[in-house]
């Protein structure tokens, strides 16, 4: 399963550093994972430092640092 989340982080990467800024549920629609992965990847990729976590109204904002 870490091998999947990891994988997973790198997509998620991927797409913050094509794109930038981007919405939890925009990222998920996008790379076309599902929804719990997602949050997988992107806990795994704040636990490294990796992203920059911002609410904006009630939309939670996630970015590469």
């Amino acid at each position: 399963m870490a091998d999947s989340i990891g994988t997973a982080a790198g997509v998620v990467w991927q797409y913050l550093n094509k794109k930038g800024e981007s919405s939890v549920t925009k990222i998920t629609k996008e790379t076309k994972l599902d929804a719990k992965t997602t949050q997988r990847a992107i806990g795994w990729l704040a636990s490294e430092g990796k992203l920059v976590i911002e609410t904006q109204g009630r939309t939670e904002v996630i970015s590469l640092k």
